[in-house]
């Protein structure tokens, strides 16, 4: 693969070396995951449409960038593992492209990396993407003897004071590059993540058994019923598209809303 086009798991891996360089990242194509791509220097992106979702939000970050004249993209969840840098760029097929892209020659139905190089043939500038929007972390109160539920719009935001806590995230069910030691930074007591349609070889719930295999109970929600990247959305209207095991043996059932799940696992014994 060129050297020139940076391939990352996700839009939290970048370093000082991809700054002015177009990068096939494996993360969701919404707001927050495209500003930190070009908070890093990112000058033009193809990510994983993460199944669009409930309001778009899979794909929102792409008239984010358009706004700011950086050429952005997304491949089709169906075709290529999202969480997985490399296996988008092998095998993602181009769904969505903003004006930008589009007046480089990327279209739909383009192989990713195609896009990318597209994209880095016009040898693009980064951009100060300003303030970043809203991302946020939300503690819900909960009573005497319950587990903490703490709402967090990335799974990036758990910190080790979430130890045995009740977390409802707004990141995909899916592991970076397949590695396990990625479903989680902590060992709470349950998590939740947004299912990003499910979509190729089932990366987007791909977390769910290797947090069985650490005891910690798991599910997704829909990307039809939340917004992906945001855990308020995820709150208010998600609802269980997949439960492990360990949330299962708990009382979680696919078609339980995303609130009734975090109830149940702060009471659990």
């Amino acid at each position: 693969m060129p050297r020139d086009v940076f391939i990352a798991d996700s839009v939290t891996h970048f370093d000082a070396s991809a700054r002015g360089r177009v990068a096939i990242a494996a993360s969701h194509g919404g707001v927050f995951a495209v500003h930190m791509a070009l908070a890093r220097g990112l000058a033009g992106l193809v990510l994983s449409d993460a199944g669009v979702g409930r309001e778009g939000a899979g794909i929102a970050g792409l008239e984010y960038a358009n706004a700011l004249g950086v050429p952005c993209a997304t491949v089709d969840y169906r075709t290529a593992r999202i969480g997985d840098g490399v296996d988008c760029a092998v095998r993602g097929v181009i769904s969505y492209a903003n004006a930008a892209a589009r007046s480089l020659g990327v279209r739909l139905g383009m192989g990713a990396m195609e896009a990318a190089q597209r994209m880095r043939d016009a040898q693009p500038r980064p951009v100060d993407p300003g303030a970043p929007p809203s991302e946020s972390r939300t503690i819900i109160p909960t009573g005497v003897g319950e587990r903490p539920i703490a709402l967090l719009d990335s799974a990036s935001l758990v910190q080790p004071a979430d130890a045995g806590a009740v977390v409802l995230t707004g990141s995909h069910g899916g592991l970076l590059g397949g590695r396990s030691e990625t479903a989680i930074k902590v060992d709470v007591f349950a998590a939740l993540y947004n299912d990003a349609g499910i979509g190729c070889d089932e990366a987007g719930v791909s977390r769910l058994p290797v947090l069985d295999a650490r005891g910690i109970a798991g599910a997704t929600v829909s990307a039809m019923s939340a917004r992906i990247g945001d855990a308020r959305s995820a709150w208010d209207s998600g609802v269980l598209s997949r439960v492990n095991q360990t949330a299962r043996f708990l009382g979680a059932r696919e078609g339980m809303s995303a609130q009734a799940f975090a109830w149940q696992m702060a009471r659990a014994c």
